[in-house]
């Protein structure tokens, strides 16, 4: 059993806003959620190994969630100036993901099997091999929980944290799988 207290003091001075345990009971990887991904709005579909197809197939990823028994949740939540502020976005974005792989840091040598998932798809380099060569960083990359098939609205209300903060906020929010 992990000891949920000292990982959310210990997510908390990463830099998240909202750290809870996450029970991975809940976690239902989605077809639907995939075929958001393959509508390609953010334009990475199929051209970064973090997302799908690279990542895998679902099938693939169910068997891979499937060894894992307890989890924790992030989150970073950003103001804006208003809803079209794409400035304050992407520091949220930034700032989240700084935290995430400073926490992915802390976390690997208590963790060495951890499945980190993130919050928009892998950054680690400028262009991505994708789908020429493997990835140049195997271990540092990470994939969406959405590239995973997860609807992280009913997740987030699934293990007690919001998913909304109200107007001119957003949100972004990650998970690592522990064993």
């Amino acid at each position: 059993m992990l000891e949920y207290s000292a990982l959310i003091a210990a997510g908390e001075a990463a830099g998240f806003q909202h750290v809870a345990p996450l029970k991975v009971s809940t976690i239902e990887l989605r077809q639907e959620v995939r075929d958001m991904c393959a509508a390609n709005s953010c334009g990475k579909y199929d051209k970064n190994w973090s997302c799908p197809p690279g990542c895998g197939s679902l099938e693939d990823l169910r068997q891979q969630v499937a060894g894992y028994t307890e989890g924790i949740l992030v989150q970073s939540v950003g103001e804006l100036e208003d809803e079209m502020d794409g400035e304050a976005m992407m520091e949220t974005e930034r700032r989240h993901k700084a935290n995430f792989y400073r926490f992915l840091d802390e976390l690997l040598p208590q963790y060495p099997g951890l499945l980190a998932l993130g919050a928009g798809c892998c950054t680690q380099c400028k262009a991505c091999t994708y789908p020429d060569a493997p990835c140049r960083f195997p271990k540092r990359r990470v994939s969406s929980m959405e590239a995973y098939g997860m609807l992280v609205l009913q997740i987030c209300k699934d293990n007690g944290m919001r998913y909304y903060y109200g107007p001119c906020t957003i949100s972004y929010t990650s998970c690592f799988l522990l064993k």
